[in-house]
């Protein structure tokens, strides 16, 4: 949560309202980990995990995905992190963390030699979420409804 707030305060914070009123809302929510705005996570513990070239459309457009690459590669091989419609290829170090908005942009990553392993550990929100803090805590159709009825 650090690194978001320092260096995308606005977003932080747009993120971290919109979680608390939607773990206020419900008191059976969690949250994943004591400090994190994120209301997802997952880990992907290969030994030789594959990220083929997709987006992740029910993710929130603006908001970044945090992806930190785990194991034991190359990393000046393979392993590289590929951004396809900016066509770029970022080398992924094991231990580095980036946030891209997975949303909107096509990404995948690039095979290791044989014998080596890659792991990763992600952070994410639906956009789902959002929407339904948004909409006042009710399905589109009960909102949508409600507001033409105003």
């Amino acid at each position: 949560a650090g690194i978001f707030k320092t260096w995308a305060p606005k977003l932080y914070n747009y993120c971290s309202g919109h979680f608390e009123s939607l773990l206020s809302s419900d008191s059976s929510l969690r949250r994943i980990f004591d400090n994190s705005v994120m209301a997802s996570a997952a880990f992907n513990f290969g030994p030789r995990t594959v990220c083929l070239p997709h987006i992740d459309f029910s993710n929130l457009p603006f908001l970044w995905c945090w992806i930190w690459a785990l194991g034991w590669y190359n990393w000046k091989k393979g392993g590289h992190l590929v951004l396809w419609d900016l066509k770029l290829v970022v080398e992924f170090p094991p231990g580095s963390l980036i946030a891209i908005p997975s949303g909107v942009c096509r990404h995948g990553k690039t095979a290791m030699l044989r014998k080596e392993t890659w792991y990763s550990f992600t952070q994410y929100s639906s956009g789902g979420n959002f929407h339904w803090v948004d909409h006042g805590f009710q399905t589109e159709e009960a909102y949508c409804a409600r507001r033409s009825s105003e």
